[in-house]
């Protein structure tokens, strides 16, 4: 076969260090464009990118030529300095961790829309009781005490 094809989608979500709240809705829609435009040079196009005061979630096709972890990496370390000169969050840090979950191409708008209602989801839900469901469907294997930072 002369050439490499793949379509891997993943759903990320990470949150502020501690779940700080501290991407305001003014900021917010200027944070998810420029993590999307990260995601655009690093070859590995947003479906869909969202979230709310403490944490966001993208769900993205992870380009051919590019790991996982490099990627994550990339979105948190550039979009961290983006909010420290744009956002005027002068402390802003992401957690160390992170969640990736794959996601097949028929469950591509559900999860679409889930991104899209983050404001809705969480007046009912917090970021860590989320969180946690994400890794029991998924049957992630996690011990407490190192989840949280």
């Amino acid at each position: 076969m002369p050439q490499s094809l793949s379509k891997v989608l993943v759903h990320l979500i990470f949150s502020t260090k501690h779940r700080e709240p501290l991407i305001g809705p003014e900021i917010r829609p200027r944070l998810h464009a420029y993590m999307v435009g990260i995601l655009d040079k690093l070859k590995s196009p947003s479906l869909q990118t969202g979230g709310v005061a403490d944490h966001v979630h993208t769900l993205f096709i992870l380009g051919r030529t590019i790991s996982q972890a490099d990627l994550v990496e990339e979105v948190k370390k550039s979009s961290s300095k983006w909010m420290k000169a744009e956002g005027r969050v002068p402390g802003f840090t992401w957690q160390a961790g992170y969640g990736a979950f794959s996601i097949g191409e028929s469950q591509a708008d559900t999860v679409i829309r889930y991104i899209q209602n983050q404001e809705k989801h969480h007046r009912k839900v917090t970021f860590q009781e989320e969180f946690r469901k994400f890794l029991e469907r998924y049957k992630v294997a996690y011990d407490e005490r190192y989840v949280w930072d």
